[in-house]
């Protein structure tokens, strides 16, 4: 199943440094995502678009995801010469992950 089909997803920005949340429709389904959904998954999933690390933060009691992409923006919203500067379609990007079903 792609993450889009139980979660959704948020991003922000801070220079070149992207963030992700991912949260479950379905509480229920937060530890499939902590199984499924780990750094090394997202680095993989977003390669051509993250340049640096990923860091993954969990936060149990929203329950939800936090990624933080290093080099992920081409430089940051004021050098970034990218259609989508502040990487906002990037948590369409990763919901278009595939997960074990």
């Amino acid at each position: 199943m792609k993450l889009y089909d139980i979660a959704h997803s948020r991003a922000g920005d801070k220079g070149n440094t992207l963030t992700l949340s991912l949260i479950p429709y379905d509480p229920d389904n937060y530890p499939r995502l902590l199984k499924a959904v780990t750094a090394e998954a997202v680095k993989k999933h977003l390669h051509a678009l993250v340049e640096g690390d990923v860091l993954r933060y969990e936060l149990p009691n929203l329950p939800a995801l936090q990624f933080v992409c290093q080099q992920a923006l081409t430089g940051g919203v004021t050098t970034s010469l990218t259609m989508d500067t502040h990487g906002k379609s990037l948590s369409y990007a990763l919901l278009e992950m595939w997960i074990e079903d």
